[in-house]
């Protein structure tokens, strides 16, 4: 059996989306985002939704368990990206998380939580989301990269990330906060933490170059190297190209870093033997889905909860 590791899930959440387009409302900050080209809009719809139905089968031939759950309704473009609204935690605990853009909060969705509390462990849902009438946002494994073995939570400053509701996730959910500022190479803020960091197991990969104060630079990477973790810097280019939007997850036989063909396209080989020395590379082809301003990372919501013991029929979304 592989080892397992805290960082690492055997088992995920993904929507499939019918109407999906890049979203008009989050363009504002989100400078990894394209526009869709003028009368393309149903055209992607439908390559979204084929990109995710194969990224699926990849991960579960693979041996990652995916609960996938479609979404019909025309009216959440980026419903796509779960991990934004809500996460999940060892000891049995869910986080339901408030939203800045207000055509993103009707993603949360109560048949995605029942079926966390009918399949796994769920002890307690700490729901965030009522603050969005005080203006207080965080935008879930988005707004934070978790280390789970160290218990940190880095959190790059932006309109997603309020560092008030940070301090009470952390008092709650038991991590360090660790916030910082970082910037695109256009020096705009950098709207997610999880487009410029991915942490491993062993690994872990970051944007250190986004991070202009010197003495904060060195801080996150000395605490990232912690527990003996080899921390390799991307570029402004390589983030650009999501080649921090990745997650590690637990495969059959080894752990798995599933990330985007244009993620991996973007590595230089040297890092990629240094990644491929801890964990195998996944790469999932979703071209038309990073147009949203989103990779692989933010498709995939990591499930930390022990399963029930009771075995409940299969079906895509359960």
């Amino acid at each position: 059996m592989p080892q397992s590791s805290l960082q690492a899930p055997s088992a995920v959440i993904m929507i499939r989306p019918h109407h999906f387009r890049p979203n008009g409302e989050t363009a504002r900050d989100n400078g990894f985002q394209t526009d869709a080209p003028a009368g393309a809009v149903g055209d992607l719809a439908s390559r979204a939704q084929a990109e995710v139905s194969t990224a699926v089968q990849t991960l579960r031939d693979a041996g990652v368990k995916v609960h996938l759950f479609d979404d019909p309704r025309d009216d959440r473009p980026d419903a796509v990206f779960p991990n934004n609204w809500f996460s999940t935690h060892p000891g049995g605990h869910v986080a339901v998380y408030p939203m800045y853009s207000p055509n993103r909060r009707i993603e949360r969705r109560a048949d995605v939580l029942e079926m966390l509390k009918q399949r796994y462990r769920v002890q307690d849902i700490i729901d965030y989301s009522g603050l969005e009438q005080d203006a207080l946002f965080l935008e879930g494994t988005g707004a934070m990269v978790l280390d789970h073995v160290e218990r940190v939570a880095y959190a790059a400053r932006s309109k997603r990330t309020s560092e008030v509701l940070l301090e009470r996730f952390c008092t709650h959910f038991n991590y360090e906060p660790m916030v910082f500022d970082a910037f695109d190479a256009g020096g705009l803020p950098i709207y997610h933490t999880n487009v410029l960091m991915c942490i491993g197991s062993d690994v872990a990969l970051i944007g250190l170059q986004t991070i202009k104060d010197a003495g904060r630079r060195e801080e996150l990477r000395a605490r990232l190297a912690q527990g003996d973790r080899d921390v390799i810097e991307l570029s402004q280019q390589q983030i650009a190209n999501f080649a921090g939007n990745a997650i590690e997850l637990q495969g059959r036989d080894r752990r798995l870093l599933a990330m985007s063909t244009r993620a991996l396209n973007a590595l230089q080989p040297e890092q990629r033997n240094r990644i491929e020395a801890h964990l195998d590379i996944l790469p999932l082809d979703i071209p038309t889905i990073e147009m949203a301003g989103g990779s692989v990372r933010c498709t995939i919501a990591g499930i930390h909860l022990s399963p029930r013991p009771h075995s409940i029929p299969e079906g895509d979304a359960s």
